[in-house]
């Protein structure tokens, strides 16, 4: 039988593993779609899947994404007590399925940005967290019509979030507080030539289309 250190060894690998399946590749070999490394902004994601023009492809790919970072998650937070896994196993689990969408070992290790699994993890994390999240992508996006503006600022707030809701609404933990501002670190890194883009006005808007795809 397993010990402790060894299910959460598992556990971690499952999860970087299940992170690894890049499901914009996936999606769009599947639906006869033109690779989503080879145009747009050549990211392996939900937005850019977006700018061949199949809106169908692009909500599985959000979808998949995002469930391949909230199953491993919840699936410890359910189970893990039972087994003696406390909320370090949470947050390796967490921070293994992110890296494996950013590295993903199937795919040449050249990944997504994490936007779409980031938010399955939050979501698995605290359903209320997922949701403030979530809201604060969805408003900087109406306004301003960048996904990855958006992005970075839900990444921002993220961990502020986590802390803020510390006895009002879950009870905080340092490792995932932890996990939480890892990810959001490493999201912001994956956006850095997002952020020169926008500071430089080049940055393409949601719903943009690649002309010639």
């Amino acid at each position: 039988m397993l010990n402790d250190s060894s299910m959460v060894m598992v556990l971690t690998v499952a999860a970087y593993l299940m992170g690894s399946l890049s499901f914009a590749v996936i999606v769009s070999r599947v639906m006869g779609l033109h690779d989503p490394r080879t145009y747009g902004s050549q990211n392996p994601g939900a937005t850019n899947v977006l700018r061949s023009g199949n809106k169908q492809a692009a909500v599985a790919t959000l979808l998949l994404d995002a469930l391949k970072g909230y199953f491993p998650v919840l699936l410890v937070k359910w189970f893990g007590p039972d087994f003696g896994l406390d909320d370090r196993a949470v947050a390796l689990v967490a921070i293994s399925a992110f890296i494996g969408h950013l590295w993903p070992v199937f795919f040449g290790f050249k990944g997504g940005k994490g936007v779409a699994t980031a938010a399955g993890i939050l979501f698995g994390v605290e359903p209320l967290l997922g949701l403030a999240t979530m809201a604060t992508w969805v408003i900087v996006a109406f306004f301003f019509r960048y996904s990855s503006l958006a992005a970075l600022a839900a990444s921002l707030f993220a961990p502020a979030y986590y802390l803020f809701g510390d006895q009002l609404a879950w009870q905080t933990s340092q490792a995932e507080l932890l996990a939480l501002a890892v990810m959001s670190g490493l999201l912001l890194m994956r956006h850095k030539d997002n952020i020169i883009r926008l500071v430089s006005g080049q940055e393409t808007k949601i719903g943009a289309k690649k002309e010639e795809i």
